[in-house]
């Protein structure tokens, strides 16, 4: 967050995250020891430390294959959204221009770039939703006129009840706009 007296800006952080890295590294481990072995399989010799001797290629190694390929294309896929940065960027709130603007790194096209400008006078309010149980939500929007409203939290990230309470007072009392709650 910028501590700018006119201006804040929070950053967010997107696809960038921990949790991310780990999960397209263990896809990328695992398929490519499955795709590995389903091919010693079928060459019926060792590569590396994938021992074939007791598996037979149909069926098994052929599944493997299959299931090994699968993890390898969706690991891929994740590395390119880490790499793209998806879903990374900010949101300004600007007292002086009386501005608010949402931007977002999108995947790679025409619409890379997700830049949305609103007047302050175009916002209604700042709504808080929060969600208990086993997969909670809490989750700061941002309303405006026509009924939009823009999910201003970062997905994966769960912030604490009384964060998530502050963070939402504080921009409304900066926009001069009312706070709604659904609890």
């Amino acid at each position: 967050m910028n501590n700018n007296k006119w201006i804040r800006r929070y950053k967010i952080i997107g696809a960038r995250r921990f949790s991310n890295y780990w999960w397209a590294s263990i896809i990328c481990i695992g398929s490519f020891c499955f795709l590995f072995t389903g091919l010693a399989s079928y060459l019926n010799i060792s590569i590396f430390i994938f021992k074939s001797e007791n598996i037979q290629f149909f069926p098994q190694g052929l599944v493997m294959s299959f299931y090994g390929l699968l993890g390898v294309i969706f690991s891929v896929y994740l590395w390119l959204t880490i790499f793209w940065s998806i879903g990374s960027g900010f949101n300004e709130f600007d007292h002086l221009k009386q501005k608010v603007r949402i931007f977002r790194w999108g995947f790679p096209g025409k619409n890379r770039r997700i830049n949305l400008y609103y007047d302050f006078t175009e916002v209604e309010g700042i709504r808080v939703e929060v969600q208990q149980g086993l997969n909670p939500k809490r989750n700061i929007y941002l309303q405006i006129r026509g009924k939009r409203e823009i999910p201003l939290t970062r997905i994966g990230q769960p912030l604490t009840y009384e964060q998530i309470e502050k963070k939402a007072a504080d921009l409304a009392k900066f926009l001069k706009v009312s706070l709604k709650s659904d609890i």
